[in-house]
């Protein structure tokens, strides 16, 4: 698209961005992931490996903002009032997306809280289950023992890779930590969180750079930068696209191994058998029984079950299969880097940018700098087996 036709057509007025504007500052006021977590997850790990308490008895952190509070000043926004339709659109089902994330919170550690999670996450379709037991049945190895990464190590070569793109865009809000209340890798707002007691395999790291930096943080610094704010935050939806997208990376750099696919499996059949009735005890003794390490099946099903039941993991497979449907289709990657959202909002995202309403993204995951990686990519799209990403890697 020429500077010329990006400037056509009237901008977005003030009004509709404010709404905009408020919304993503409330989506901002509360740390949904990080609530919902058990903040002593590796403090029950070995009782219950060694038997001692086969329901765990998690704890969660204090909310520092009051649900009640958050909702009051989300029902005082109305994104009926935007006058853009397709902005008006996305703003409407944000609106309703945080609806249900409040809900949730307010049902943490409930029996209420399951089928909110599958409102706002789905759950397994029959399809994504075969899938999932296919690759499982198929993909019997294991990962070869490998030198680990502690948590300090792992730290700095984070450091290291946000350093690289700053060396692009010295304005760039990315960091990264260890904190002490959090289980593994994962990113909250521009921020990575290391949990003190992770463990990466050396032969991982490369791979969890890309997803977390490369996919999460960049969208995260792109969509910060937009006219359009709920772009950094996240619009409706925008998990099952940005977990696919970070496996993506994953496989581009060359680092989506056996344990790995076998890991995204293992997700969906234990979201399955939670939502099916299982306790935490038989989910996990049916991942030791698919030939899954002991303690790795208990972060799994701790994933899954954690706040009375989150559906969440089951997307990470599911948005992986659906970027692979697209890019076999045809469809690009490039408009996917303006910001956080879903593959279905796409053609949205498309009027908003021919229509010049958003910015150029600022960064670029450094993968798609490495011809292979290109390679990678093409030879993955449309596949209909996945036990083929594995093939000509470890």
């Amino acid at each position: 698209m020429s500077g010329a036709a990006a400037q056509e057509g009237p901008a977005l007025s003030a009004a509709d961005l404010a709404v905009d504007h408020r919304l993503s500052l409330l989506a901002q006021s509360f740390r949904f992931l990080l609530d919902i977590t058990p903040v002593d997850a590796d403090d029950l790990r070995e009782d219950f490996l060694e038997g001692r308490e086969p329901d765990p008895p998690f704890t969660y952190r204090e909310l520092e903002t009051d649900p009640a509070v958050v909702r009051a000043e989300l029902d005082d926004i109305d994104p009926g009032e935007v006058e853009d339709p397709v902005l008006g659109q996305l703003l409407r089902a944000k609106h309703r997306e945080m609806e249900l994330q409040l809900d949730m919170l307010e049902a943490r550690d409930t029996e209420d809280f399951l089928p909110l999670s599958v409102e706002l996450y789905g759950g397994v379709s029959p399809s994504l289950r075969r899938q999932a037991e296919g690759l499982l049945a198929t993909i019997t190895r294991t990962e070869p023992g490998a030198e680990a990464l502690d948590a300090e190590e792992f730290l700095a070569l984070a450091l290291e890779e946000i350093a690289r793109y700053r060396e692009e865009d010295p304005d760039l809000d990315m960091h990264a930590e260890i904190r002490s209340d959090v289980n593994g890798v994962m990113v909250s707002g521009d921020v990575l969180l290391i949990g003190p007691e992770t463990k990466v395999q050396r032969t991982r790291a490369e791979a969890l750079l890309h997803h977390e930096v490369g996919t999460h943080l960049v969208t995260q610094a792109n969509g910060t930068h937009q006219p359009i704010k709920v772009l950094g935050v996240g619009l409706a939806g925008y998990d099952e696209t940005q977990e696919g997208l970070a496996v993506l990376a994953e496989i581009a750099c060359g680092g989506l191994t056996a344990f790995r696919l076998r890991q995204l499996a293992g997700r969906v059949v234990t979201v399955h058998r939670m939502v099916a009735g299982a306790t935490f005890a038989e989910a996990h003794e049916a991942l030791v029984a698919d030939d899954f390490p002991s303690r790795s099946a208990w972060t799994t099903v701790m994933r899954v079950y954690r706040s009375g039941g989150m559906t969440k993991d089951a997307i990470y497979l599911r948005g992986l299969v659906e970027l692979l449907e697209h890019l076999g289709s045809g469809g690009a990657l490039d408009q996917l880097w303006l910001g956080k959202f879903s593959l279905r909002d796409l053609p949205l995202i498309g009027d908003l940018e021919e229509r010049g309403l958003l910015r150029p993204a600022r960064v670029l995951p450094r993968y798609l700098h490495d011809p292979a990686a290109h390679d990678n990519l093409a030879r993955a799209a449309g596949t209909d087996d996945l036990s083929t990403l594995l093939e000509g890697h470890a």
